[in-house]
C-alpha cells in the first residue's frame, strides 16, 4: 500500500465532456456514428509554426519531426468546408456557450467578460488546420468533495478533435465526424490526495455536467487526463482513458513506474488498454496559443448572465428520487446519472421498486461480467420479464435467468421457470431437513436451488428452512 502523503503525491485532472449539440463553429450535426458513410477524402502535411509568444511549441516541433502524412475522411452528413479548413468558421454556437456558462456557474466560477477564441497549435493530425479553437469561459471555481475543496482554475469551451481511424509508419487516417463537436475542458488544481479521491473528483465534475442535460453520451464522449507528480520527480500527464473507474489503478501503476525512473523530463504518456502507460510526446507549453483572426469576441453581458437558469444538480435529483421510491442511494444516483427509465416501469408495474431497480441496474452488469453477451437488453425484454413477474408466473430468480438467456440470444422458455405451490416446496423442505439433521440453512439452500432454481423465491426458501431447521 503506497503512502501518498509521504511520497509527496500531487494530482490534478483535466476532464473533457462532449456536448450533445451541433458543432461549435458550423451548422453540422453531432453524427459520429456516420463514419462508414465516406463522401470525400483529402491529404495534408502539417508544420509547426510560431505562437503568440514568437516561439514554436516543443510538442508541436516533436510531432513535426515525425514527418507524417495525414488523410482525412468526411461524410457530407456530418462535415463541411469548415472541418476541411476551406471556409472560415461560423460564429460560436450560442446554445453550447450557454451550457458552458451553466457548468461554470455550477462549479462556482467567475465568468469572463468577453469570450475570445484562441487557436491552440496541434499538429498531430487530429485537426486539419493544425490548430484547435478554444475559448476560456470561467475561472477560479471549486467543487466540494469528501476530502475537502478542490479548486477549479479554468473551464474552456473548445472544438473536439478528429478521430484516428488507422496509423502506419508514415500515414495516419482520421475521420472528421467528431471534429468540431463542442467540448468542455475542466481543469482542477493539484489538490487531489490519492487515487480514490481522483475518481471521486472526476465523478462529481461529471455529475455537474450531466445535470445540464446537455452532456453527450456514448463511447468517446468523456475523456480524462491525469497530471501526477511525486517528490523529486517531474510532472507527468496521462492521456487516453474514458472510464473513471480505471483512474485509481492507472494512478497506482504510474506511481510505481515513476518510483523506478530517475531524471525524467516532464512529458505526456498514453494510457494503454491494460492501464499501464507509454511515452507519447513532450509536455506542451504556452507557446502554442495565438488569437483566432476569423472570429469576433463575444461580450458576456449582465443581461445575458441573468437570463441563464441553473438546473437542479443530479445529486439533489437523486436524493429526491431515493425518498420517493425508497430505493438505495447508489441505485438512485445511477438511475438519475445514466438516465435509466425507472419511472416508466415503476408506474406501469405493481412490483417493489427495489426489485425493478435491481433488475435494471445490477442484472445487466452481472450478466456482462459472467457471460459473453450477444444481444443488448431492450425495453421490450424488461417489459416481458416485468409482465410475468407481476402476474406471478415467474420468480425474481427466474427473471435473472430469462434476461440472461435473452442476452445470449436464446429464446426464453417460461415452462422452465413456472412457480410451484407453497405446499409442494414446504413438503420438499420438510423432508430435506429430516434427512439432513444438523445441517445449516446455508448448507441446505444449495439442494433447494439445485431442484427449484428459478421456480422459488430465495427469501421464501430461507424462511421455510428456518422453520424446520432445529
Amino acid at each position: 500500500m503506497l503512502d501518498y502523503k509521504k511520497l509527496g503525491f500531487k494530482c490534478g485532472l483535466e476532464v473533457h465532456y462532449q456536448l450533445s449539440s451541433r458543432k461549435l463553429f458550423c451548422h453540422c450535426p453531432n453524427l459520429v456514428h456516420d463514419q462508414n458513410q465516406i463522401s470525400y477524402k483529402i491529404q495534408r502535411n502539417l508544420m509547426a509554426f510560431e505562437g503568440e509568444l514568437g516561439k514554436k511549441d516543443i510538442a508541436a516541433e516533436y510531432e513535426e519531426s515525425k514527418n507524417k502524412t495525414f488523410i482525412y475522411e468526411g461524410s457530407k452528413t456530418s462535415s463541411c468546408l469548415v472541418e476541411f479548413d476551406e471556409s472560415p468558421p461560423f460564429p460560436i454556437y450560442h446554445e453550447a456557450l450557454k451550457t458552458a456558462i451553466q457548468v461554470a456557474l455550477l462549479l462556482n466560477m467567475k465568468i469572463v467578460n468577453e469570450v475570445i477564441v484562441m487557436r491552440k497549435i496541434v499538429i498531430d493530425g487530429s485537426n486539419v488546420s493544425g490548430y484547435q479553437r478554444t475559448t476560456l469561459i470561467g475561472r477560479n471555481g471549486f467543487i466540494e468533495t469528501s476530502k475537502g475543496k478542490i479548486k477549479i482554475p479554468t473551464l474552456y469551451l473548445e472544438e473536439d478533435a478528429a478521430q484516428k481511424i488507422s496509423e502506419t509508419k508514415d500515414v495516419v487516417t482520421y475521420n472528421l465526424s467528431r471534429l468540431g463537436i463542442p467540448l468542455l475542458e475542466i481543469a482542477t488544481s493539484p489538490d487531489i490526495q490519492d487515487p480514490e479521491h481522483a475518481k471521486e473528483t472526476a465523478y462529481l465534475i461529471g455529475m455537474v455536467v450531466k445535470s445540464t442535460g446537455k452532456a453527450h453520451r456514448g463511447i468517446g464522449s468523456v475523456r480524462q487526463d491525469v497530471n501526477i507528480s511525486i517528490k523529486d520527480h517531474s510532472r507527468i500527464e496521462l492521456k487516453g482513458f474514458q472510464d473513471l473507474r480505471s483512474i485509481p489503478k492507472v494512478i497506482d501503476y504510474e506511481i510505481q513506474r515513476q518510483l523506478k525512473e530517475k531524471n525524467e523530463s516532464p512529458h505526456v504518456r498514453k494510457v494503454e488498454p491494460n492501464l499501464t502507460t507509454s511515452y507519447l510526446r513532450p509536455m506542451p507549453g504556452s507557446a502554442r496559443l495565438y488569437p483566432e483572426t476569423d472570429l469576433q469576441t463575444v461580450e458576456i453581458t449582465k443581461k445575458f448572465l441573468d437570463s441563464i437558469e441553473l438546473p437542479e444538480l443530479l445529486t439533489e435529483r437523486a436524493l429526491n428520487f431515493e425518498k420517493k421510491y425508497n430505493v438505495p442511494a447508489d441505485y438512485a444516483r445511477e438511475i438519475i446519472s445514466e438516465n435509466i427509465p425507472f419511472d416508466y416501469y415503476a408506474e406501469k408495474y405493481k412490483i417493489e421498486p427495489k426489485i425493478i431497480a435491481n433488475l435494471l441496474i445490477e442484472t445487466p452488469k452481472e450478466i456482462a461480467a459472467r457471460f459473453t453477451i450477444k444481444k443488448q437488453l431492450e425495453q421490450k425484454d424488461f417489459e416481458f420479464v416485468f409482465d410475468n413477474l407481476e402476474k406471478k408466473k415467474i420468480t425474481r430468480e427466474a427473471a435473472f435467468e430469462i434476461l440472461k438467456d435473452i442476452s445470449l440470444d436464446i429464446k426464453p422458455d417460461l415452462s422452465k421457470y413456472q412457480t410451484i405451490s407453497l405446499e409442494e416446496i414446504e413438503k420438499f423442505i420438510k423432508e430435506l431437513t429430516e434427512k439432513n439433521k444438523g445441517v445449516s440453512v446455508s448448507g441446505l439452500m444449495g439442494d433447494i436451488m439445485k431442484n427449484y432454481r428459478g421456480k422459488i423465491d430465495g427469501k421464501l426458501a430461507i424462511g421455510l428452512l428456518k422453520k424446520y431447521v432445529k
